[in-house]
């Protein structure tokens, strides 16, 4: 999907937004033969207490944010809203202490002292889903370990017993060049699958926004983090 494509969508409700991206995702999979499920991220950043409820309306389960505080905010304005949370932004170790049982899943665990935090963190018997973010574009200002270091970050996540750790996450650079969107989606899913027949159980996949998800439900997203293609863009 392009920009024009996301302007032409700005005048259609959240619902006839959904429907398009739905059937845009499946004539993307269909064309690389995928068939597992693809789900969307309803990602409300910006935006206020009522895209959470609209979300929810429109059928969507999953709401993702990139602040914490912004988060937990509409967390407690929205507490009837049957979604499930998801942190897709940077965390930072002062703030883990506020993320404890907030999120069903944190996307962006990308060094070990930080997920030792999370761990040292967590209750008793309680378990935090999480993702390795992955820098595959490596530019310098986003965050994430670098591909070559994936590995290496696994093994020490390893012994972290309250952590588990299902599926790698990527932001492809800013740019409308789908020859980069997609090489930095397809070197996500290869690392996947190498890591997969080392032993490393990680079916999901986070890659994929408004700009180019197209691509990365090509390339074989699990998941895609939906913002401007579904409420417009923020104020």
């Amino acid at each position: 999907m392009n920009r024009l494509d996301l302007q032409v969508m700005s005048d259609f409700s959240l619902p006839a937004r959904l429907a398009a991206i739905r059937s845009e995702i499946a004539v993307r999979q269909a064309a690389r033969g995928w068939t597992h499920p693809v789900r969307i991220v309803a990602v409300t950043k910006g935006h206020g207490a009522d895209a959470v409820r609209a979300a929810a309306a429109a059928g969507l389960d999953a709401v993702g944010e990139n602040r914490v505080q912004e988060a937990l905010s509409k967390q407690d304005e929205c507490g009837d809203a049957a979604v499930q949370w998801h942190l897709i932004g940077t965390l930072q170790r002062n703030k883990v202490r506020h993320v404890i049982g907030r999120f069903v899943l944190i996307h962006s665990i990308d060094r070990l002292d930080l997920a030792k935090e999370l761990d040292r963190r967590i209750g008793a018997g309680a378990v935090q889903a999480i993702l390795v973010q992955v820098n595959c574009s490596r530019e310098p200002e986003k965050g994430g370990v670098e591909p070559e270091h994936v590995a290496d970050l696994l093994a020490g996540l390893r012994p972290l017993q309250r952590l588990d750790v299902r599926g790698l996450m990527t932001m492809a650079a800013f740019t409308d060049d789908q020859r980069e969107q997609r090489r930095a989606f397809a070197q996500l899913r290869v690392l996947r699958d190498e890591l997969q027949a080392q032993g490393h159980a990680l079916p999901e996949l986070s890659m994929g926004m408004s700009g180019d998800y197209g691509v990365a439900v090509e390339e074989g997203a699990t998941m895609v983090r939906l913002g401007t293609a579904l409420f417009g863009a923020r104020d």
